[in-house]
């Protein structure tokens, strides 16, 4: 028996799931990974950065008690907003599709196949868009780990600018050294061609050419680059396509680690998740001359950004 006036497909959900372009263009699940399952409501430990870095006395005389030590943790409250989005299908759209004949492989997708997968995009965009948005922002980091870079300090002037030197000094800012580092396309584009990166890790004194993701990883000893390269319209509806990145022309160094984020330890970030992503139907008899069967879309997630002094952040990397 159903518990809910909304059934999730069980089929319509795997597509939900299942659709993404993480690997290509989305990196919003390895910048700030899901944590696994937790409550709609649910808490986090926000520490002193200074405890764990204080000296003090160890020594112990004969009848003395050892040195009481207090860690100074904080508990944060937080919780999952609900996200989603509904597509309205006629069912005469189902119908057609029902009665169509179909090769024996392949074929066209059922019509609420595609609207599940076209919705799946969108809310994994807006996800991008909030995470973006998140890390690639100025007042996410403290002010000695953060700079803004301008003209000759760009990374895109391959004259005068030294981004090896920059990101070196950068990741020894964190008390945490950051194992990742994420780029916007724009940045990374610029960035990989860099003479002085090139020469760096190539040996090449032409200074031409580019570097890989893996060969920049290696030199800096993090454990991975991470390039979004996503686009989003930023247009009105109905007003024609303006497509802008998601990730701007910026470029964190970040701490990432999920094991301790699971574990209650600093991260960077994580994002807490209420149940899973959820798909399904409803039907909508009033709408359209046979009805119509709405497909709603969604997941509970909050992004979270636990200990911003493990990373560091450069703004406007390149012109």
């Amino acid at each position: 028996m159903a518990t809910t006036a909304f059934p999730v497909n069980p089929n319509l959900t795997a597509i939900a799931i299942g659709y993404k372009n993480r690997d290509v263009d989305l990196i919003a699940d390895l910048v700030l990974p899901r944590t696994g399952r937790v409550g709609k409501a649910f808490r986090y430990t926000r520490y002193s950065a200074a405890d764990p870095y204080t000296l003090v006395s160890t020594r112990v005389a004969r009848r003395a008690e050892p040195t009481m030590i207090d860690f100074g943790g904080t508990i944060v409250n937080d919780e999952c907003i609900d996200f989603g989005l509904d597509d309205i299908l006629p069912n005469d759209e189902v119908i057609a599709w029902e009665e169509m004949q179909k090769p024996s492989s392949g074929g066209p997708v059922s019509p609420m196949a595609k609207s599940t997968s076209l919705l799946t995009s969108l809310l994994m965009l807006d996800r991008e868009v909030r995470v973006a948005n998140l890390v690639f922002a100025q007042a996410t980091y403290p002010a000695a780990n953060r700079v803004l870079l301008s003209g000759t300090s760009q990374w895109s002037d391959f004259t005068n600018s030294n981004p090896v030197q920059a990101i070196m000094a950068a990741l020894d800012v964190p008390l945490f050294r950051p194992n990742t580092l994420v780029f916007g396309q724009a940045t990374w584009t610029q960035l990989r061609q860099h003479p002085r990166m090139v020469t760096a890790i190539l040996g090449n004194q032409v200074n031409a050419g580019a570097v890989t993701r893996e060969q920049v990883a290696s030199f800096f000893e993090v454990q991975r680059v991470i390039v979004g390269a996503g686009f989003v319209n930023t247009a009105r509806k109905g007003q024609a396509a303006t497509m802008s990145r998601v990730w701007g022309k910026h470029a964190a160094a970040l701490f990432i680690s999920e094991d301790m984020a699971n574990a209650d330890q600093p991260t960077f970030g994580f994002t807490a998740e209420f149940g899973q992503r959820i798909a399904g139907t409803m039907d909508e008899p009033k709408m359209g001359l046979r009805g119509s069967v709405r497909i709603r879309v969604g997941e509970s997630v909050k992004e979270v950004i636990a200990a911003n002094d493990a990373g560091y952040y450069f703004e406007n990397a390149v012109a």
